[in-house]
């Protein structure tokens, strides 16, 4: 088991990690996803102090390899880590790359590390590759390769740093499924990874992080079919988010517009759903803000890049106003008839208790 307690690691200009707390049971396939720069990496290399944490501590086996002292090299020959670059000596063949470790540190015979190594390359499809050079194989090869090399140690727990990263897609499936293969052992694996429908199937736990630690955790189906924070349901939908606050009825209203408009080009929203986009944002406000003296207005865009379709999430203080009980009919009709759904909810815990959610499609417009 790997226990984790307040483990912080701070770098000059950035803290990836805050202040993480967890445990690892034996037996986990864990999922580690999330943005770039959340400290997924980072989290690896602490566990196996490739990185020195900051603050906090890290128990393996109720043996703290943080504390000074600790055999840190004695605890790594149970915990092998593979990276996204294979970091395969070129000057040895396969077969030597991966009965070094076995030898070096565990003070296996040459025929027991050659043997151990061919029943290993044939368990990743390689072993007609024996004799060659690493410069010899394709990426996927390569990091098949150092899978079978990590395995060769027998470690109890697996780390991997976005393994399939560094491949040419049509590579990716191949070490997929040794990897695939590599979880029904009963390791306990940490696995990072920025592919969804990947982790969904081989894990039985999934870290999102975000925010400096493990902003939600739960099993794939939660993670993946009911997030239950808002960052993590961004990130597993692929949602591209605007957020846009109106705080005064004299608002830049042709501002806004570009930023909206300069919004879904970047983000390669289509010439249609971008016009219904706009249009949407524009009924709703002219509909919504002459309601109030003094409007305190909260618009946020999703734009699914999976679905290829938005939507438009208003927020608003004051009394219960459903927008679509407006007594502008016509700028009602208009709106109703850009939108796939329209949905109107009310939540006095909330700051800005009115809820009001326009979606749009990805067809044209329904009006």
């Amino acid at each position: 088991m790997i226990r984790i307690e307040h483990l912080k690691k701070q770098y000059p200009n950035v803290t990836p990690l805050e202040d993480v707390s967890v445990e690892i049971h034996d037996g986990d396939v864990i999922s580690v996803i999330g943005p770039s720069g959340s400290g997924k990496s980072t989290l690896l290399r602490c566990i196996n102090r490739l990185e020195k944490p900051t603050a906090g501590r890290v128990f393996v086996d109720d043996i703290e390899v943080t504390a000074p002292g600790c055999d840190i090299n004695k605890v790594r020959r149970k915990m092998g880590m593979v990276f996204q670059s294979f970091n395969l000596f070129g000057h040895k063949t396969v077969i030597e790359n991966i009965m070094m470790a076995p030898m070096d540190l565990l003070g296996v015979s040459k025929q027991e590390a050659y043997d151990t190594g061919m029943k290993l390359l044939r368990t990743v499809g390689l072993a007609e590759k024996a004799f060659n050079y690493p410069d010899e194989l394709s990426g996927g090869q390569k990091q098949r390769i150092a899978i079978a090399r990590t395995l060769a140690m027998d470690p109890d727990v697996i780390l991997m740093d976005e393994p399939t990263s560094a491949l040419d897609p049509t590579m990716v499936g191949e070490v997929q499924a040794v990897i695939r293969d590599l979880t029904k052992t009963g390791k306990t694996m940490m696995i990072v990874t920025h592919e969804m429908n990947f982790a969904k199937a081989i894990s039985n736990r999934v870290f999102y992080m975000d925010e400096g630690g493990i902003y939600e955790e739960g099993t794939p189906e939660q993670i993946f079919e009911k997030p239950k924070r808002e960052n993590t349901r961004r990130f597993v939908h692929r949602l591209q988010v605007l957020e846009l606050n109106i705080e005064s009825r004299d608002y830049d209203f042709i501002g806004m517009m570009n930023e909206i408009e300069t919004w879904c080009t970047k983000n390669q929203v289509t010439i249609g759903l971008k016009k219904r986009v706009l249009l949407v944002f524009e009924e709703a406000t002219q509909l919504l803000i002459p309601m109030f003296r003094v409007p305190h207005v909260k618009a946020v865009c999703e734009y699914s890049q999976q679905s290829e379709a938005a939507k438009w999430t208003f927020r608003y203080a004051g009394t219960q106003i459903d927008l679509t009980q407006s007594d502008d009919e016509l700028g009602v009709t208009i709106l109703k008839g850009m939108a796939e759904q329209i949905d109107y909810e009310w939540d006095n815990s909330e700051e800005l208790p009115n809820i009001l959610h326009i979606s749009i499609g990805s067809q044209e417009g329904y009006i």
